[in-house]
């Protein structure tokens, strides 16, 4: 998911927050958001919804579905 990793990584930076921030409000762990940016790996369908909301834009964004916020 090229998208996600890079627009989740966009989001992050644009409101200012680290990867260890991102973490802590996710209850995760640095290394976990670290692998969705870096696309080795993917987050939970609830993790998406949590980002989405966090993040105040749709799932199809946040997912590549959509270029709409």
């Amino acid at each position: 998911m090229k998208k996600f990793s890079r627009r989740l990584k966009e989001l992050r930076q644009a409101k200012g927050i680290s990867q260890k921030e991102s973490a802590k409000t996710l209850n995760t762990t640095n290394s976990s958001v670290c692998d969705w940016e870096c696309e080795r790996s993917e987050p939970s369908i609830e993790v998406i919804i949590f980002l989405a909301k966090y993040f105040d834009v749709s799932c199809d964004y946040l997912l590549g579905a959509s270029d709409y916020l």
